[in-house]
Formats: C-alpha cells, structure tokens, sequence
C-alpha cells in the first residue's frame, strides 16, 4: 500500500513553516491519540501515520530529501535519512507539548525569583498633596552574605543533581506522553549541596528587616502604588530579587474630602452673611483665602476655588477647591434677640412669595396635592 503523501497527512501546504506544521500536528495528535480512540486499529494507524509524517517535515535533513525523492528519500530501508521503526513517541510529545506539561527537553533549571512584597503607607492628605520622603521597616529574606546566595559552605559548590542530571526536570511517562515534573531531589534546582552554609542552612537566604528610603511623589492619592525595584525578597541561589510595592493610604482629613484632582470642603455661613452677602475666610492647603459671598446665598450653593486643590501626580493638571456653604440656623438667642427675629418675620410674612419663593411654592404644591386626593 502506498504512503500518502505527508503534507496531506498534516493538512497544510508544501510552503508551511515549522510552526504550521506543530500547530496542524497538535490538532490531529490530539483527536487521533490512542488514548482517546480506545483501541480502534484504524485510528491508531493514522495516528502513526501523523507522527511519521511530523518527524519528517519538522527535521530540516528529512524535509530537504522527500521534497526531492519523495518517500524513497526518507526511507531507511533504502539508505534514506527517514522515520525509523524506533521513533520515540514521548520525545515528539515533549517538543509539541512542552510548554503544557511544564517544559520539554533540553530545558534548564532556573532557581526561583524572590517574591514581591508590599507594604501599606499611612499618609495624611498634606503629606500626599506635597509629597514627601519617608523612611520604612521591611522584614524580608535578603542574600546570605557568607555564601553570597549560593547555600553552600564557603570553599565549596553546589554540585550536579545526580537524578534529574542539573535540569531541574524528571520526565515521567504516562502511555504515549511524556509530561515534565519537576524534579523531586533538587526541586527543581538542578543542584545539590552536599555541604550547606551554617549561616543559612543552605538556604541562600536569610530574615532581615531593611530600612528604605521611599521617596513620594507629590500629588499621590489612597491606592497609588510605588514600585521599588529588586527591594522585595532574594532569589533562590543567588536568582533575581523580587519587587517592593509601597501602597498608599491617604488618611481622612478633618476639613477637606478629596475627589480626584479635586478638594471639597463645608463652609458654615451666618444667616446675615447669607442674606446680605460679604466676604468670608476659607481654609486651603497653602493658607486662608478670601471667598466673595454674593447676597441672597442659599445654603448648598457650591463656590469654586481655581487652582487650589491637588497638582496631578501623573499629568500635572492642578484641581479646584469646591466650598460648600451651608447657611447655619442660629441658636442660644436671648430674648431680646428671639423678638428682633419675630418683628423681621413679621415684616416679610405679607410679602412671603418675594422672599422666600421656595417656602410659597413647596406648600403651594403640598396644597394641590392634598386637593387632589379628594377631588
């Protein structure tokens, strides 16, 4: 019976790449696999067939000759550089599906990178606004100064994993795959001492707390991270350290509330003040300042301060202060006081629609509303 030809065995033209072929040989090897067509022949034949065909074109050698001769190129029966009857299955699975399994051959052992950390930073709302340069206590695991990382005694080396032969890798056979695991002598490590610095108990690591320097930016709000490369925990054997986030916590403030670039804040505002208008002194983060109050202000109306809230840590753009007044009601008044307050009720109660428009049109609407309901 005569072979089929291997590109139409893969599905894919005499032009295709390397990374074609893998991607066509993946496909097929997954839905042919003997594992899933439970001891079918036929199937398990065109599954040999896949694999003949994927060794052939994924090798440079093999691929260059049966372009030229064909299948008498590659046979070995006929001195051919082809597929050979002692083909190992799980090394063509390891090349296809290293990367699902954990790693395929010829890969290396690499010790771990050291872990990130973080640490939380209290801040009040100036500190954060201006910023500021602070000073912080870090316990970590930092590179064991007597063995320099490396875990051994002074004098002497890590030597070779007798078991997984330095790459950190044991292949472990199940049927027709051959899935990586990492090494159970070394962990993965690739190297074993025999002899362990009593400093560190071989670990290449030891606890410490550092003192950093963290400078701040102005401008950083609650959630903002800084990043302090390489200050997080060593690496295993003298791997790359790992990162320090710094998170901020911007604390409340008694006055001002924040909204972004923006500070917001409540200004109590005297009846008289609100009905003659004037001037009022109102806190900001550089000092007081003056806010012109126009006549007839009611309580709620929002004021706008320009540029008087928070320079952007990111753009620049700097944000307004917004000043809520709220007219406060006076109280403790003396009696004398209480009948000043009645005459001037009593003097604008004939002409209440023209001043105070919103008492009249709120009981004018209750009015209607009850009306309403019993007609």
């Amino acid at each position: 019976m005569s072979k089929r030809d291997y590109y139409d065995v893969l599905g894919v033209s005499k032009s295709a790449s390397e990374r074609d072929i893998k991607k066509a040989y993946k496909k097929l090897a997954m839905k042919y696999h003997p594992d899933r067509t439970q001891g079918d022949k036929a199937m398990e034949e065109k599954f040999k067939e896949i694999q003949e065909a994927y060794e052939i074109l994924t090798d440079d050698n093999k691929r260059a000759a049966y372009d030229q001769y064909g299948h008498a190129g590659v046979d070995p029966n006929r001195g051919g550089a082809g597929f050979g009857g002692n083909a190992d299955f799980g090394d063509i699975f390891g090349d296809v599906f290293g990367d699902i399994f954990g790693g395929g051959r010829g890969r290396q052992s690499r010790a771990r990178q050291g872990a990130d950390l973080r640490y939380n930073l209290e801040m009040t709302l100036e500190e954060a606004v201006r910023g500021k340069e602070v000073e912080i206590r870090v316990p970590t695991l930092v590179e064991c100064e007597v063995c320099h990382g490396s875990g051994a005694k002074p004098g002497t080396q890590p030597k070779v994993c007798p078991t997984c032969k330095g790459s950190g890798q044991v292949q472990m056979r199940q049927g027709f795959f051959a899935v990586q695991q990492t090494c159970p002598t070394c962990s993965g490590t690739g190297k074993i001492i025999s002899d362990p610095c009593t400093a560190c108990r071989g670990q290449g690591r030891v606890e410490k707390t550092k003192t950093l320097s963290v400078k701040v930016p102005a401008g950083v709000d609650t959630g903002d991270r800084i990043r302090l490369t390489g200050e997080g925990e060593a690496g295993e054997q003298g791997a790359p350290a790992g990162d320090l986030y710094v998170q901020v916590n911007v604390r409340e403030h008694d006055i001002f509330t924040r909204d972004g670039n923006n500070l917001y804040c409540e200004v109590p505002l005297s009846f008289t003040s609100a009905a003659l208008g004037g001037e009022l002194e109102v806190p900001t983060l550089d000092g007081k300042v003056k806010l012109k109050i126009t006549p007839e202000t009611q309580t709620g109306k929002m004021f706008r301060l320009r540029s008087k809230g928070v320079k952007s840590v990111r753009s620049g753009a700097v944000g307004d202060l917004l000043c809520k007044v709220v007219v406060e009601t006076p109280i403790n008044l003396s009696s004398k006081q209480k009948e000043l307050l009645r005459e001037f009720d009593s003097s604008i109660s004939s002409s209440a629609a023209k001043h105070r428009p919103k008492e009249k049109g709120f009981f004018d609407g209750v009015k209607k509303f009850f009306d309403d309901l019993t007609n």
